[in-house]
């Protein structure tokens, strides 16, 4: 993870530790009012309310228990972290909604079947029906704001539940003020419409999670933002092969970068490492796996039944050795085209290069290029000076 996804989710969980503490807080004092006040004034919508207070609490503690284990560190088991914590209490979040909601229209259709048993409630009821829906609005606008900050889904989920809370508060407050003036009916009609929006809105939150449990990419405009990035690292030709994963509210990167074929295999390393480090330095990043190609491998493939490394290492050596040379390394290139060979030999001194030069005369490259189905063979050769410096030489036969 780089430091700035890092420092972003440090401060996530400490906003969310925050924000939850201060709604457990708030909902212990208004469940305690709410059923208190409620059996005093013969309320059973109070009472109801403060019972939905109580399932708050619950998904506070949900919260707690997601942000706690999402901040853990990756282990053995959890190679990647665990920051899906987050995406499963989304998810449950989610779910209490529309349980909620489902509670609210039945509620509901309870009360329109039976308008004439609701009983008359004390108005003390309505003033607590009107600080517990000034006081979860306050709570709703406080979380969002919070989650919104932080760019948590989490968090928001849980402060648009805080909304719902809301509602039903004001689903509360209209059925009092119905029963106060006479008109039952409001109260259960008001209480229907509540609950399909709750219901709507947990149906949403719980099916974007239910997404990013099931590997959704990152949006396009981000996805472009990461691929962007992979090109404008040095040695990148292109981007071939992009993918994305949500881990929370982070994503993994899977890429395939194009560079030069004939480059080291330590410079290819550089490359991708390099440009790891430039798609880290984006926020939604967690993590990324960069996969070098030396070609477009969608669309060109090295030939089949092409020479394995040991048989061309094995051949290149007795060829030479029949002349008394040594390979000092042999590099290989396996390309659309074919088979590439490139020989190194070993540092010599300048007098000592027509030697080389007649040791190679006697060699049969051109069948050992056939012998190999190479396209190309080249002989490299490194000239000692006195100064120190290498120069470097090459011959190149069977093209």
């Amino acid at each position: 993870m780089s430091s700035n996804a890092a420092a972003q989710s440090a401060e996530k969980h400490q906003v969310a530790r925050k924000s939850t503490f201060v709604s457990i807080v708030l909902n212990v004092v208004l469940m305690s009012a709410q059923i208190t006040i409620g059996v005093f004034a013969h309320s059973q919508a109070l009472i109801a309310d403060g019972v939905h207070s109580l399932a708050d609490l619950v998904s506070d503690f949900v919260v707690l228990i997601a942000n706690r284990h999402s901040g853990a560190e990756p282990d053995a088991d959890h190679n990647y972290g665990h920051s899906r914590y987050e995406t499963v209490a989304s998810l449950f979040l989610g779910g209490l909604l529309i349980a909620v909601g489902v509670g609210m229209l039945w509620r509901a259709g309870t009360r329109l079947v039976d308008l004439q048993h609701i009983p008359p409630v004390h108005a003390s009821a309505l003033a607590v029906a009107v600080v517990v829906l000034i006081s979860k609005e306050g709570l709703f606008r406080y979380m969002l704001l919070e989650a919104q900050r932080v760019r948590s889904a989490m968090l928001i989920a849980n402060a648009w539940h805080a909304r719902s809370d809301a509602a039903s508060s004001l689903v509360v407050a209209l059925g009092i003020v119905g029963s106060l003036f006479g008109m039952g009916l409001l109260d259960p009609i008001a209480a229907a419409i509540v609950g399909f929006m709750v219901a709507r809105m947990g149906w949403v939150f719980g099916w974007d999670a239910l997404q990013d449990l099931s590997d959704r990419a990152l949006d396009e405009p981000a996805a472009a933002d990461v691929r962007a990035l992979l090109m404008s690292t040095p040695g990148v030709r292109d981007v071939l092969q992009l993918r994305t994963r949500k881990m929370g509210d982070l994503a993994l990167v899977d890429a395939h970068i194009l560079v030069d074929p004939f480059i080291s295999v330590s410079e290819g390393h550089y490359i991708a490492e390099s440009a790891r480090t430039r798609v880290l330095t984006d926020n939604r990043v967690l993590d990324a796996l960069i996969h070098v190609d030396p070609e477009n491998d969608v669309i060109a493939q090295p030939p089949p039944g092409l020479a394995p490394r040991e048989r061309v290492v094995a051949e290149v050596e007795m060829v030479f050795a029949s002349a008394g040379l040594k390979p000092a390394a042999v590099n290989l290139h396996y390309l659309s085209t074919g088979l590439d060979v490139e020989v190194r030999l070993p540092a010599a001194r300048a007098e000592a290069l027509q030697d080389i030069e007649q040791c190679l005369a006697r060699l049969d490259l051109a069948g050992l290029q056939r012998r190999l189905g190479a396209r190309t063979l080249d002989v490299q050769r490194e000239i000692d000076v006195p100064a120190g410096a290498v120069v470097h030489e090459r011959r190149e036969d069977g093209r």
